[in-house]
């Protein structure tokens, strides 16, 4: 199950405004009054030919953008007011994310809810953990945004990019990971899927190279890795660095050890009734593809666009799936 590029803003033409909220008469939005400075500045900053013809990429601080998120990560780093008891979930694109936001909320809510009730089997698992450069930013009337009960955020961010009030609330955050060579092919083939208008995907040898190159979507992807990867070194109190494939592999002490990091560990009790299984069962890219909120053309309904059907989240969730796309010499 791969990770998600935020579901609605990706990408638009450069100058595009998008309104966050739907078109009615009502105050402009705290991002709303901040947007044409953030593309004024964005507009000093290096922009290179993207994955598509009308989505260029753009450089900040060494990370490659497009502008909906790039406004978004600007936003988020200036309005964005992390609490201790706040969760973030951190991931590059296509490493992981779907999966790990749905074992969080499950791990989280789990008192909460009973088998038949739990929200992930009426709604994909990003609209119930936001984005703090997506969400956050573009659509604040949604119940996830104004819950402040709710905890759980999620970043494509840059660690060394994230807002200041993640580091002073000292909240925690996991990372997750995946082969490089598997994440690109998620990336490129989650593309083929957008709704979009912005022109034809270039070809897989072109992104190949681009990707290699670190021009992609909050790429380079090492880089991206290595950043957590150093700060959780620093201070693993705070992270939880994990990779896809060895929780792929064999899930269950890994959910474990992620409940016990987030405070919500799981009891002798519950461990001894199953708990900790039905959680991992719920959450598997077979339960979650064959739901019917994740099937066919089916999209989220509680924001006004939307670039992804539910379903391109869900595409095989394999290890090593890039020996279907890629050459010897190109994995090398």
């Amino acid at each position: 199950m791969s990770s998600s590029i935020p579901l609605s803003v990706f990408p638009m033409e450069s100058n595009t405004t998008v309104s966050s909220h739907h078109k009615t008469k009502t105050e402009p939005t705290e991002f709303e009054k901040n947007q044409k400075r953030y593309q004024d500045l964005i507009a000093t900053f290096p922009h290179a030919k993207g994955w598509r013809p009308k989505g260029p990429l753009i450089e900040y601080s060494g990370c490659w953008f497009v502008q909906p998120l790039l406004e978004g990560c600007l936003y988020a780093q200036e309005f964005f007011q992390a609490r201790s008891i706040d969760f973030l979930i951190c991931s590059s694109a296509k490493t992981g994310t779907t999966w790990l936001k749905a074992l969080t909320f499950a791990i989280v809510n789990r008192s909460r809810f009973d088998d038949s009730s739990n929200p992930l089997l009426k709604r994909n698992p990003h609209e119930l953990v936001p984005f703090i450069e997506n969400e956050f930013a573009f659509f604040p009337h949604v119940d996830v945004i104004k819950n402040k009960g709710n905890t759980l955020f999620s970043t494509h961010i840059p660690h060394g990019l994230l807002p200041k009030s993640v580091t002073k609330s000292g909240c925690k955050m996991v990372y997750i990971w995946r082969d490089p060579k598997d994440t690109f092919i998620s990336m490129w083939t989650f593309f083929q899927k957008q709704r979009s208008d912005f022109g034809p995907l270039i070809t897989l040898e072109e992104s190949f190279d681009m990707f290699c190159r670190g021009v992609s979507v909050y790429g380079p992807y090492l880089d991206h890795v290595l950043g957590y990867w150093k700060a959780y070194q620093e201070n693993p109190e705070q992270i939880l660095f994990l990779k896809y494939e060895t929780m792929r592999a064999n899930p269950l002490p890994y959910v474990k050890r992620l409940a016990q990091f987030m405070g919500y560990g799981f009891t002798a009790e519950e461990e001894k009734e199953g708990v900790v299984e039905k959680a991992v069962n719920l959450c598997s890219f077979e339960t979650l593809k064959s739901l019917e909120v994740n099937e066919g053309e089916k999209i989220r309904e509680d924001i006004p666009l939307v670039l992804w059907s539910n379903s391109a989240y869900f595409r095989k969730g394999k290890v090593g799936d890039w020996h279907n796309y890629l050459t010897p010499e190109m994995a090398a």
